[in-house]
Order: structure tokens, then sequence, then C-alpha cells
């Protein structure tokens, strides 16, 4: 189990973040990373995300490679086959939502609130469902792991996500009202922030 589930996050990262960000870099000439690495509440919420993906991704790799599962807390009593097999489907339909809405996003797709350039308002596709179709998927994506392998670790990446993940959509809502006036307003009046 924990070697498919680092194989899986592998391919996630590769699949939700490397991928995209190669794509808008080649197709648009944009770096869509755009967190900056400073003082400000734009670079803490940038630092605790890249924190987050680290330990994640050095917790399951320890594990694959024979960490013993004990040294992370597991909570047994969640580990029933119903539970994890419900998480392994959350995580397979979270990355192919998150995917999907990558691609809808086009040349719109950014890490973090682009501060140089402001990219077209995108309300198709998934962003007629919610707002924060990507972010929706990401917060889907952690419970599923916490289902599949439920332990401290994985517990409090639950709650950590959380809370990066409801900062941080705030404040690219505060940045897109400032930047697109009416346009955003009366998109955030007729789509949901979550769905």
């Amino acid at each position: 189990m924990p070697t498919a589930l680092f194989l899986y996050y592998l391919l996630f990262f590769a699949a939700a973040f490397a991928w995209p960000t190669w794509r808008v870099w080649k197709q648009h000439g944009v770096n869509p990373l755009v967190l900056p690495l400073d003082d400000s509440a734009y670079g803490l919420i940038g630092a605790w995300f890249k924190v987050l993906m680290l330990a994640l991704l050095a917790m399951l790799g320890g594990l694959a490679f024979g960490v013993p599962e004990r040294l992370i807390a597991p909570l047994d009593w969640l580990s029933l086959r119903p539970v994890k097999v419900g998480g392994w489907t959350i995580l397979t339909i979270s990355m192919v939502w998150i995917v999907a809405a990558q691609l809808q996003m086009g040349r719109s797709w950014r890490i973090g609130i682009d501060t140089r350039e402001q990219p077209p308002l995108v309300q198709e596709g998934l962003f007629r469902l919610s707002r924060n179709p990507i972010f929706l998927g990401m917060r889907a994506n952690l419970l599923g792991l916490f289902m599949v392998l439920p332990n401290a670790v994985t517990f409090a990446a639950l709650l950590t996500g959380e809370v990066l993940m409801q900062v941080q959509v705030r404040l690219e809502e505060q940045h897109l009202s400032a930047a697109l006036g009416d346009a955003y307003k009366t998109y955030a009046l007729r789509v949901p922030r979550w769905a």
C-alpha cells in the first residue's frame, strides 16, 4: 500500500503541478509559478504549501522504502477495507478533476496570485460548478489520502491543507475582486466558492 501511494503521488505531482507549469510556460511564455518568497501572507501560505507537499512525499517515500508505519501513529480503528476503497476512489476522481480544471484554465493557470499580469477569468467547464475546482479537488485528495492511510501525519496534513486552502482562496478572491471588479463579483454571485 505505501509503495502504491508513493507512486500515485509522484504521478499526481507530475500531472497536477509539473506538467501544467511546463504547458503554460511552453504554450504562452508565462511562468505560472508566482508564489512570492517574502514575508507577506502570500509568501507564508506558499511556504507552508511547500512544506506540506514535501512532508507528505517524505512520509510516503519513507514508508515505501521500509520505514515502519508505527512511527507515524497509525489510526488502526479506521483501517477498514471499505474506507480504503473509498479513499482510493476519491484519490482517483480528485486527480482527474484537478487535471481537467487545470486544462480548462488554459493560460490563466497559476500557482499563487499573479500581481504582474491579470489572466482572463475562467467561467466555463468545472468553473461553472465551483469558483475553485482545483482547490476543491485538492481538499478531496487530502481526504482520500487520510482514508487510505489513516495516521497522525495524514490527519495533520488534512487539517493543515484545509486551513491553507481556505486562506489562499480568500486571498485570491480578494485579488480577483479588486482586479476584475464587477465581472468577478457577478461571477461570485452566480457560482459558489466550493460547489
